[in-house]
C-alpha cells in the first residue's frame, strides 16, 4: 500500500516537473506558429498520438475556429473547409461543461456533430477545448493512440493542464498579434516589419523582399469612394496571405504600399511568387455594389545580401526603387534589384 502511495506521489511530481518545463516552453514566445508546432508536439510526446492538429480562430474577429495549417498525421482534403462555429453546439458544450472529450461522450451529452462532416470523417479520439478567460479560443483533435488505446482519466486530466497552459499562451500571442497588426487588412504593421526584418538580417537568413503598390489606387478612392478603396486594400492583403507560408510575413508598409518577406532564399523563388500575386490581381474581378472592375499591381523585388544590404532601411531602399522602376516602365511588371552596389 504504501509503496502505491509513493509511486503515486512520485508520478504526480514528475507530472508537474513536466509541466512546469511545458509551461516555460509554450510562453517562451510570443511567436504564434512556434507555439503551436510545441504544442502539437508535447500533444504526441505526452500521450502517444501520431495526428494531432489545432482549431483556432484565423484572424482575431473571426466567428469561427479553423484548422490551422500546421498540423500533423491528419490526411486533409485541401477542397474541403475544416471549421467549427463559434455558436455551434460543440462550443458551447465546451464553454458549459469544460473538459476533454471523445465523439462518443459528445453524443452522450447530447450534443449533435451536425455540420462538422469534414471533420467528423478525420476520424477524431479526442476533442480538447482551450480556454482563456472563461473563453473558448482553440481545440486540439487529436486522433487514435499509437497502442490504439483508449485516454484514462489520469492522461485526460493531464492533456486539459496542458491545454490551460497553451491557451494562455495562445491569448498572449493574440494580444500581441492584436497590438502589432493593421486591423483593416488582418497585415503586419510597418514598425513589427522593421523589427522582423532586422531579427532575419542579424541571423544572416537567407531571404526575399517584394514590396508591391496597387496601381492608380487614388483613382479607385476618387471613382468608387473611400469604403471601395478599403474593400480593395482588404481584397490585395487576402490574396498577399493566400499565397503565402506560416514562416514567411505580410505587412502593409503605408498607404496602399504592402511588403512581403519571404523566408525561402533565391531570385527564383521570390520572382515566382511576385508573380502568382501579380496575375492573381490582375484576373481577379472587383465587385462594389453595382460596379465591376480590374485592378493591376506593381512589385520590387530584393534578395538579402549579406555585404550590401548592412541594415534593414537599406534593403527596403532596394526594393522600393525597384518597384519605382516597375511603375515607371508601366505598371502591373515585377522588377528584381541585382545585389549589387548600386551608389557608385
Amino acid at each position: 500500500m504504501m509503496d502505491n502511495t509513493v509511486s503515486s506521489m512520485e508520478k504526480q511530481i514528475y507530472d508537474l516537473k513536466e509541466l512546469f518545463e511545458i509551461s516555460k516552453s509554450l510562453n517562451s514566445t510570443l511567436d504564434f506558429p512556434i507555439i503551436i508546432d510545441s504544442l502539437l508536439l508535447i500533444c504526441m510526446a505526452q500521450l502517444k498520438v501520431l495526428k494531432v492538429c489545432l482549431f483556432v480562430r484565423k484572424h482575431l474577429d473571426a466567428h469561427e475556429f479553423s484548422l490551422h495549417r500546421n498540423y500533423t498525421g491528419f490526411e486533409v482534403d485541401h477542397s474541403r473547409t475544416y471549421a467549427i462555429p463559434e455558436n455551434h453546439g460543440l462550443i458551447q458544450l465546451f464553454n458549459r461543461k469544460y473538459g476533454c472529450y471523445t465523439p462518443d461522450d459528445i453524443g452522450a451529452c447530447q450534443v449533435s456533430l451536425k455540420g462538422l462532416d469534414p471533420i467528423i470523417k478525420l476520424e477524431p479520439s479526442l476533442l480538447v477545448p482551450l480556454q482563456a478567460h472563461g473563453k473558448i479560443n482553440g481545440i486540439i483533435m487529436m486522433g487514435e493512440r499509437i497502442d490504439a488505446g483508449d485516454f484514462d482519466a489520469g492522461e485526460k486530466e493531464y492533456i486539459l493542464n496542458v491545454a490551460s497552459l497553451a491557451s494562455i499562451a495562445i491569448n498572449n500571442a493574440s494580444l500581441f498579434e492584436m497590438a502589432t497588426t493593421d486591423m483593416m487588412t488582418k497585415l503586419k504593421l510597418r514598425h513589427p516589419l522593421y523589427t522582423i526584418l532586422n531579427e532575419w538580417m542579424e541571423n544572416s537568413r537567407g531571404f526575399s523582399m517584394l514590396m508591391f503598390d496597387i496601381d492608380f489606387f487614388k483613382k479607385v478612392n476618387d471613382t468608387y469612394g473611400h469604403a471601395c478603396g478599403d474593400m480593395v486594400l482588404k481584397y490585395v492583403a487576402q490574396i498577399l496571405m493566400d499565397n503565402i507560408r506560416n514562416s514567411d510575413v505580410a505587412a502593409r508598409y503605408g498607404g496602399e504600399e504592402f511588403v512581403i518577406l519571404i523566408s525561402r532564399p533565391g531570385e527564383d523563388m521570390a520572382m515566382k511568387i511576385a508573380e502568382r500575386i501579380r496575375k492573381t490581381v490582375e484576373d481577379s474581378k472587383i465587385n462594389y455594389k453595382e460596379h465591376v472592375f480590374r485592378i493591376t499591381i506593381s512589385c520590387g523585388v530584393a534578395c538579402y545580401a549579406q555585404g550590401l544590404d548592412t541594415s534593414a532601411e537599406v534593403m527596403i531602399e532596394r526594393a522600393d526603387k525597384a518597384l519605382y522602376q516597375s511603375k515607371q516602365e508601366g505598371r502591373n511588371r515585377i522588377t528584381f534589384s541585382p545585389a549589387v552596389d548600386q551608389t557608385g
